[in-house]
């Protein structure tokens, strides 16, 4: 016998499916299970834990920035200066720890979520049942499910009684499907259409059953679901920009390099000083702090992200929310609460009364719901509800609506199986099926006590849901005998009713379920000669009215997607719900209009047509419904060629290819699955849609703190490279040794570059669009920027220098020292500009980031303290310098100041 994971199981009949896995009823003999074993192995997916501290560490060195210093490291130590090896050295060995650090922390909190829970099964074997571990059962094992069972394998069931599993991890489908082991299933069905199969990863939540199984570990659904996670994921956006200013500043940097090292070895120049000059160029071109502050912008964010509920597990993909154009979020859990609550409640003649409160409190009210503008829902605007244009007062007071709703919700708790665990009026536990769960809450809200009212009527036979008959009933006794109590499909417990028209119901039920509801029907009547034991129901009831269940949204989602939209992203659904439910649930949030219409999955197939309208009609849909797990992954794909940078949310196994296939994924921490979470690159704590709006917030501060650092250091690497050219054009010796400019670079810009990380960005960054997609860092705005600033304070450099060399006669280490100075000045005052792009720096309070101006005097008394501290100053070649050269060099800086503050006018003249 071999496993046959494509094999169409569900669609084949009992006796072949037992046949093709040799095995019967009585279940498998010892020795077969032992066999089958070494075969097959265990039945279980590999859990890959936390990368060890190695892998993260090696994680670190990947950066594209991380090779050019490496590079320049490895220059300086071919040139024999071990001072600038140091320096380089020191930078990666200071930014590999932040970023362990903090991705070690991440994948620790969310290792922390990973809860090994062991699945036991109940299998017979040798016509025994036993109670084993679910690792170790084998294809042809019968395993028998009851309510509240986790479904331990792929299982084509045998025998079914009134079996309902919830299927939503894989499926995303929010309701308990029922199954049949007898029904007649397509080869072709859809994962969610398979009614004669139970697969691993859902639940069964009532009814009992035998299965056979016909799939293990990685060969189940769930198993191809995880294999599909092999695939590489998407670069997060910052690292593909981030690649892309590498290769720019790494070819600059050669060619620089390159050209100035030839026309020196020719000229004559020695190889020790042409290697000197190299390592110098490479050393002011490269931003050699930029990797420290891109690592530490990105955990501030990350840190400030956690404390909204979103845990980064990569660091990159700090960015990436903020990034994206298109979140394409699961429904079930993420936009709703994965929990059934009773939403409406409808009479035969329309008068409609929605329930308040959330899904899982006892406290709540009842509200009257117009119909059309009157005050009793009729439409006729009479305000009696019997359209004769006549107040018949009792016939719709208020006391009467409220008398009917009341044996409404009576009825419902009477046909109940569920139990409640309250505490604070808040619902903590429950069991039994969500939909009696959700009566139960109904009568909570209504202050029916549940057990005066069983006592006052006990009940004497009832008649468990059956999927089959579409109703369960339940005979209570009272003072004026027995009394039955229906509840289940309308278009039954219409027919059990003498008193309705069947009509009117079924206009109320279709106008329910258009707006997304699941409708049942509640009536009751005298017993009369009905059996609990027939099929038929029983006849001549008084109809009771129509429910209308729901998934509740979440509260804080539709006020998140109205900011999504504000700031220029569009959210769509992704699940595997009835296209209708959906669009209702869409619209109610408000990322679909009333003409949208969803995209199934069948008209997806499966993503391998070039149809570009196909391709088109997904770039644009607002919903797509009845979707499986590599639909998911087709219509990401769509997505991103369409343009889009794209964020998909999910909790389900289902969702995981889809979130290693986006740029960025974003799992479930409480309710999602733990395949999904290692899938993910961010995880929502709260799992609520509206914390990725927090998410989105700081991603966008991350990566505009990430340009104001780009802005700070390539302009200090523009002025150092033009300094250096126009010595050398000049025939000047180098007017900062390479010792100097590390200084430069790595102590004193580092200070501030740090401090801009902190930066908590603009008030209004949810209210502009997102970047292009493809927009680089350096982008022509910034370029012009870089420029402007680095020009400026490189060219006034070497006109200082050159005229303390050649006019004042000041020897060129003095003259160094003078220019070092000037050039640290210069940075503290660019430090102030560069905090906002737009924005005059007057404009920016101080107080939004204190931590600047202590960058600033922080970099400036370290370069003082630098002239005075033995050693340091000797290695640097500085001393201390007079207070008349200080009046001489401050006012020269704060010129920066004038020049940027102009610019940056003139930009936004230009902008309006």
């Amino acid at each position: 016998m071999t496993q046959a994971a494509a094999r169409e199981w569900h669609a084949l009949a009992t006796d072949d499916v037992l046949d093709a896995l040799d095995s019967d009823t009585d279940g498998l003999a010892a020795g077969t299970v032992e066999t089958r074993r070494a075969e097959h192995g265990d039945n279980a997916l590999p859990h890959a834990g936390p990368p060890g501290l190695a892998r993260l560490a090696a994680r670190q060195f990947a950066d594209p920035l991380i090779a050019v210093l490496l590079v320049a490291g490895i220059a300086a130590l071919a040139a024999g200066s071990l001072s600038n090896a140091a320096f380089i050295f020191a930078v990666l060995l200071i930014n590999a720890g932040i970023g362990l650090v903090q991705e070690w922390r991440a994948e620790q909190r969310a290792e922390a979520l990973h809860a090994v829970l062991g699945i036991r099964a109940r299998v017979r074997r040798d016509g025994r049942e036993q109670d084993i571990d679910a690792v170790e059962l084998v294809p042809g094992d019968v395993v028998l499910l009851a309510s509240g069972d986790a479904v331990p394998a792929d299982l084509r069931l045998l025998e079914a009684r009134e079996l309902e599993v919830d299927e939503s991890l894989l499926t995303g489908e929010s309701l308990a499907v029922t199954k049949d082991a007898a029904a007649e299933v397509a080869a072709d069905a859809a994962l969610g259409d398979r009614d004669t199969m139970a697969h691993a990863g859902s639940n069964v939540v009532g009814g009992r059953a035998i299965g056979v199984v016909c799939a293990t570990g990685t060969r189940t659904a769930l198993g191809d679901i995880a294999a599909a996670l092999g695939e590489p994921a998407q670069a997060p956006p910052l690292v593909v920009r981030m690649r892309r200013l590498t290769r720019l500043i790494a070819l600059g940097v050669l060619a620089t390099c390159a050209v100035l090292m030839g026309a020196q070895a020719l000229a004559g120049t020695p190889l020790a000083t042409v290697l000197t000059l190299g390592v110098a160029l490479a050393v002011s071109a490269i931003p050699a702090g930029l990797p420290i502050a891109v690592t530490v912008a990105m955990s501030i964010a990350a840190s400030r992200m956690a404390a909204r509920q979103v845990i980064v597990r990569r660091l990159p993909a700090v960015e990436g929310l903020g990034a994206c154009t298109l979140i394409a979020t699961d429904k079930t859990g993420t936009l709703t609460e994965n929990v059934l609550a009773v939403a409406m409640l409808c009479s035969a003649d329309g008068a409609r009364a929605e329930v308040g409160g959330e899904a899982l409190t006892t406290r709540g009210a009842l509200t009257p719901v117009d119909a059309a503008g009157d005050d009793d829902g009729d439409g006729d605007g009479d305000g009696d509800g019997d359209g004769d244009g006549e107040d018949d007062g009792a016939s719709r007071s208020a006391d009467a609506m409220s008398a009917q709703w009341q044996r409404l919700a009576e009825t419902g708790v009477f046909v109940n199986e569920a139990e409640l665990e309250i505490e604070d009026e808040q619902v903590i536990g429950s069991s039994g099926d969500a939909v009696d769960v959700a009566f139960l809450v109904l009568a909570e809200k209504l202050g029916i006590d549940r057990a005066a009212l069983a006592d006052a009527h006990p009940e004497s036979a009832a008649r468990p849901f059956a999927s089959a008959a579409r109703y369960a009933a339940s005979v209570r006794r009272g003072e004026d005998g027995e009394t039955v109590h229906v509840k289940g499909a309308a278009e039954v417990v219409v027919g059990c009713c003498d008193d309705v028209d069947a009509d009117d119901v079924s206009a109320q039920e279709r106008a329910l379920a258009a707006e997304g509801y699941r409708v049942l029907a509640l009536a009751a009547g005298p017993v009369g000669d009905w059996d609990a034991e027939r099929e038929e129901p029983p006849r001549g009831l008084a109809f009771r009215g129509l429910v209308g269940l729901i998934d509740p949204v979440r509260e804080r989602v539709p006020e998140a997607v109205r900011q999504c939209r504000e700031a220029g992203i569009r959210v769509c659904m992704v699940t595997g719900d009835h296209p209708e439910t959906a669009l209702a649930i869409a619209r109610d949030i408000g990322f679909a209009e009333r003409d949208d219409t969803a995209v199934t999955g069948k008209e997806i197939g499966d993503g391998d047509a070039d149809d570009g309208r196909a391709r088109e009609r997904i770039a644009a849909a607002p919903v797509f419904a009845r979707v499986e797990p590599t639909q998911k992954v087709a219509i990401v794909d769509a997505l991103r060629e369409a343009g889009h940078f794209v964020a998909v949310t999910g909790d389900g196994v289902n969702d995981a290819p889809a979130l290693r296939r986006a740029h960025v994924g974003v799992a479930m921490g409480r309710a999602g699955t733990d395949v999904a979470r290692e899938a993910a690159d961010l995880i929502l704590t709260d799992d609520n849609f509206a914390s990725i709006v927090a998410g989105v917030e700081q991603g966008r501060i991350a990566y505009g703190n990430v340009r104001k650092v780009v802005w700070l250091l390539l302009a200090t690497g523009v002025a150092e490279v033009l300094l250096l050219f126009l010595a050398l054009a000049s025939g000047l010796p180098l007017p900062l040794t390479a010792v100097q400019l590390l200084w430069l670079n790595l102590v004193t810009n580092g200070l501030q570059d740090v401090a801009l990380a902190f930066e908590r960005g603009a008030r209004d960054v949810l209210e502009v669009p997102p970047r292009p997609p493809d927009q680089p860092i350096v982008d022509r705005t910034l370029g012009e920027r870089v420029l402007v600033s680095g020009v400026y304070f490189g060219a006034l450099a070497f006109a200082v220098y050159w005229y303390l060399v050649e006019i004042a006669g000041f020897a060129i280490a003095d003259a160094r020292n003078h220019v070092l100075l000037l050039m640290v000045l210069f940075e503290n005052v660019h430090a102030l500009s560069c905090r906002s792009e737009t924005r005059s720096a007057f404009s920016v309070p101080l107080a939004d980031n204190p931590l600047i101006a202590a960058g600033i005097l922080g970099a400036l008394g370290v370069h003082v303290v630098a002239l005075y501290l033995p050693g340091l100053s000797a290695v640097l070649e500085v001393s201390p310098l007079p207070w008349t050269s200080w009046l001489a060099l401050v006012p020269v800086a704060a010129s920066l100041l004038a020049v940027d503050e102009t610019a940056k006018a003139l930009r936004r003249r230009r902008a309006r």
